[in-house]
């Protein structure tokens, strides 16, 4: 008998008009949230591409820090806004404190507000 694969629970919440994507994972019954999407929106930027880059910027500056807030086993695909699935950095609620606890700067304190 054929498996049916079901398909994952995806959210979108938006914080200052900011998308922020989530999907569901039910093996550890947590939601897991765009890292991008989580820059994007405390940097208020609209371009995909400059969070991204600062993503993986910051991404580096805390793993030298000691800091790992994501893994390769920490990837979800997404879909862009072009329309194409794109694997992802995300970050489960813990960690989305934690990036806001060390973000450089206090933009992520209303953030992290909005998200608890």
């Amino acid at each position: 008998m054929e498996e049916i694969k079901r398909q994952p629970k995806k959210s979108i919440r938006f914080f200052n008009d900011r998308e922020v994507r989530a999907v569901w994972d039910d093996e550890n019954n947590c939601w897991w949230f765009s890292a991008t999407d989580i820059v994007r929106a405390i940097n208020n930027e609209p371009d995909y591409t400059k969070a991204g880059n600062y993503w993986r910027w910051l991404k580096r500056k805390l793993k030298q820090e000691g800091i790992q807030l994501v893994s390769d086993t920490h990837r979800f695909k997404f879909e862009a806004p072009d329309g194409k699935s794109r694997v992802a950095d995300v970050l489960n609620s813990e960690n989305v404190a934690l990036l806001a606890k060390h973000y450089p700067n206090n933009r992520a304190n209303e953030f992290l507000d909005w998200f608890s």
